[in-house]
């Protein structure tokens, strides 16, 4: 009995590489699954499932793909120009990519590291901004996020909204910033008591709440210094 090779339509939707990527994000995706969306088809005989996985198969991994001629790629059965041409362009972007020279991040060290970094850009907001500073293990700044704008609130300004973006950039801590429209840094019970929930909230998952800071105009309070951390 001829048994008929599984498509990419016998697939689950939910379950086809397009679907996953877009619900779970690429990391979720095998090297088999990124080539099968970049070559986008497969054959009369194949899936696109099955042509990645012989693509793969013939260079012996990826280490050898990176280096494959468009030639070389046309060699295998299924590759024609357009799929050859698609995957080369994805490699050399991939290439780019790595060779692209990874720009000065900002180191901080202490709260006038972060008061230098962030007072000309907030001292002048005519509202609340709640920021956060996402650093790496050497305390360079790997990413920046306004979580809320209004005045601040321990139940607005959320843990989750604000250990999402931690996990999304791979922090290993955080620093908390908001302003004080009026020029006066001092801290409000509610500043203090969002501070600690957060804090609360870091050391359950392993990402260190390291200051809250209070912009006012050319001053500014680190609630740390102050004994709220």
């Amino acid at each position: 009995m001829l048994t008929m090779p599984m498509m990419i339509r016998d697939v689950p939707k939910s379950e086809r590489p397009r679907e996953r990527l877009v619900r779970d994000g690429p990391q979720a995706l095998s090297n088999q699954d990124l080539i099968a969306l970049l070559l986008g088809s497969g054959t009369k005989s194949e899936s696109v499932i099955q042509l990645s996985a012989r693509v793969i198969q013939h260079f012996d991994g990826l280490k050898l793909l990176k280096e494959a001629s468009i030639k070389e790629l046309m060699d295998i059965r299924g590759i024609g120009e357009a799929k050859a041409v698609q995957l080369k362009a994805a490699l050399e972007l991939g290439r780019r990519i790595h060779q692209y020279p990874a720009e000065d991040r900002y180191v901080i060290r202490s709260p006038e590291d972060v008061s230098n970094y962030m007072m000309e850009e907030m001292r002048h907001l005519q509202q609340e901004h709640f920021i956060c500073l996402y650093l790496n293990t050497k305390n360079q700044v790997i990413h920046k996020q306004t979580i809320f704008i209004g005045s601040l609130n321990a139940s607005i300004v959320h843990p989750r909204e604000v250990f999402k973006e931690a996990f999304r950039y791979s922090a290993a801590s955080i620093i908390c910033l908001h302003n004080h429209p009026s020029g006066d840094p001092s801290p409000s019970k509610e500043d203090i008591d969002v501070t600690k929930r957060l804090i609360e909230s870091g050391r359950m998952i392993g990402i260190e709440v390291l200051d809250h800071i209070i912009i006012g105009d050319h001053r500014f309070i680190s609630l740390k210094e102050k004994g709220h951390l």
